[in-house]
């Protein structure tokens, strides 16, 4: 059975050295001591070893089971959710108000690292309710709120997000799912949607769903969808559960991967909905969830990799194959172990280097978050907004990639499915196609992201960078970091340029370079997390606190990732300023 173990030291250093959390000034973050932040972690970690994991592969091989209009979840699942529900940890960054602990949203995402590294699908119970949590208390009026909120943040109730239909994915004004005004102020909604995670299971007595539907009067585009909260059970004044609506699962998706959770399709005949926000103002409120749901798909992308990777290093140190050329490292043995071979610390280094810059990332992400929500802050929410496809669709795209690398690492045992490792690869796979294909997050940072507000937030990007690399110009120590991140920095800002250039007179332009620059910026960020995590390292060495083998393996780590990724760069630059035409070079009925 794969291991894992939290990565607390890791995750502390982010928090501690990287961000720095208690000296920010963000409400809340005061409370944040490395002694409470570690404590936290190394519970959850407990958690997390001795609960979840080890209901990973067998809530894999037993998957999910449709009964009688009812889904069971795999053995062991209740069990773990209601240790989950009863230790706190579903209401850790809520609202006091509602039940819950109102840690800052940057802790549940940590936390929440090390729930998906060791069982992802389970996880994702609790995650889309924390999703449908936020839509609600964002855009829901107080009575929503106090109905529904309490039961959410404990997970007695779970909730979900329904926007996919057979007919109708990315185009969302294509749906066709009806709302029909009744006169007690709800509406009967009717239709079909498809790919809702978590739609129905055996795990909370009441499911909360979120479903993108069309009112009269709304028009034929996304401008006219609004958004309602149809619950599986109807919910009398006192909070009781009443009647059952009108929401029937009709079947389960038989999944390449995250089999422990319940993929459905979903029918509505006539349920009954409430709408959620302002009528014909669905995505407003429905891009509350899912914006969240993109940083939390970008952490499952590196949090897979993570369980991955730990595992291609417990391999790598035991499985004798070959000899060092260099000289035999294991001379009882008959053969020297796997991790003594340049291409297989390649691939170690890769995996290491990708899993550390992207937990750096995401966390920076979840920072910027409470700074928005915490102190109003309108930059900080320009920048993750910025940031927030990159983060979904770069990592996943090389967490994926990873995960791929730990099980080449295992040879043809990686193949095998006792060993665990296909799982990982498999699990990873859907989170570069849910909550929005990586195409269209491509899409969405180059057609909107970058000029959004004048292009003043892409600007402000530029300048933290151009910004590090000034202040720490004179320091030798820094230069395996800062001048990688401002070589990368400039291709960066040509690729900018380019599509500024060329892409008003033909929008191909940008639109075909616009997966290249998703990965420019993304090997950009990390380039500028390892810089920050480089200097933080340097700086607790000269300090002569921490970890000394910890702070230097961290700044070989990395250096690595300077060398060897972020020219990634240039290449990235060159596709993009060949332009659309080898792109759109062969009419459609060549292919």
């Amino acid at each position: 059975m794969p291991i894992f173990n939290a990565p607390v030291q890791d995750i502390q250093f982010v928090l501690q050295d990287v961000l720095k959390v208690t000296t920010t000034g963000v409400p809340g973050y005061e409370d944040l001591e490395a002694d409470f932040t570690s404590a936290v972690l190394e519970e959850a970690g407990k958690v997390a070893r001795d609960v979840l994991a080890p209901l990973n592969a067998s809530g894999d091989a037993e998957g999910c089971v449709l009964e009688n209009g009812t889904v069971r979840t795999p053995k062991g699942f209740d069990a773990a959710f209601a240790a989950m529900k009863d230790g706190g940890w579903t209401a850790l960054d809520c609202d006091p108000e509602y039940g819950g602990q109102g840690l800052p949203y940057l802790m549940g995402t940590a936390v929440g690292e090390i729930f998906v590294s060791a069982n992802m699908a389970f996880n994702m119970y609790q995650g889309l309710t924390h999703g449908a949590y936020s839509a609600i208390h964002t855009h829901g009026t107080d009575a929503q709120k106090a109905m529904y909120l309490p039961k959410m943040v404990s997970c007695e109730w779970t909730g979900t997000m329904n926007l996919t239909e057979p007919h109708a994915g990315t185009d969302l004004g294509m749906m066709r799912t009806k709302a029909e005004p009744q006169d007690d102020g709800s509406y009967a909604i009717t239709g079909q949607k498809i790919f809702i995670s978590a739609g129905e299971h055996d795990l909370a007595d009441n499911i909360i769903h979120l479903v993108l539907a069309k009112a009269p009067g709304g028009g034929e585009s996304t401008k006219g969808i609004s958004l309602f909260i149809v619950p599986k059970f109807l919910v009398n004044e006192d909070g009781s559960l009443g009647e059952r609506n009108g929401v029937t699962v009709g079947s389960i998706e038989h999944k390449m991967g995250i089999h422990g959770n319940a993929t459905c399709v979903m029918n509505y005949d006539g349920a009954k909905g409430w709408l959620l926000g302002d009528l014909h103002k669905g995505m407003k409120a429905m891009f509350t969830m899912m914006n969240e749901a993109r940083l939390g798909v970008g952490l499952q992308g590196y949090a897979v990799a993570e369980a991955a990777y730990q595992n291609a290093v417990v391999y790598a140190r035991e499985r004798l194959q070959g000899r060092d050329v260099t000289g035999t490292k294991n001379p009882d043995g008959a053969a020297d172990p796997l991790i003594v071979h340049p291409d297989i610390r390649r691939a170690l280094m890769d995996q290491k280097s990708f899993v550390e810059g992207a937990r750096a990332f995401t966390f920076w992400g979840a920072h910027l978050i409470d700074r928005s929500v915490r102190m109003g802050d309108a930059e900080a929410e320009g920048l993750i907004s910025l940031m927030t496809p990159v983060i979904k669709g770069f990592q996943t795209d090389k967490g994926f990639e990873m995960a791929v690398q730990a099980q080449q690492i295992w040879g043809g045992h990686g193949y095998i499915e006792e060993n665990g490792m296909s799982q990982f690869v498999r699990d990873a796979r859907i989170a570069q196609i849910y909550e929005g294909a990586n195409g269209i997050q491509a899409l969405d940072l180059v057609g909107r992201k970058l000029a959004q507000d004048g292009g003043k937030h892409v600007m402000a990007f530029f300048e933290i960078i151009k910004t590090f690399i000034k202040e720490h110009q004179d320091d030798a120590q820094m230069k395996p970091f800062t001048d990688p991140l401002k070589a990368a920095s400039k291709d960066l800002q040509a690729a900018a340029m380019y599509f500024m250039q060329n892409g008003v007179k033909n929008p191909n332009n940008a639109l075909a370079g616009s997966y290249d620059f998703m990965h420019m910026m993304g090997h950009v960020c990390l380039g500028l997390m390892w810089a920050r995590m480089g200097k933080a390292a340097l700086d607790g060495l000269a300090a002569g606190s921490g970890d000394k083998a910890f702070l230097e393996t961290k700044i070989a780590t990395g250096r690595y990732y300077m060398a060897r990724h972020l020219p990634a760069t240039g290449m990235h630059l060159a596709r993009i300023e060949s332009g659309a035409d080898p792109v759109m070079a062969l009419a459609a009925d060549a292919f």
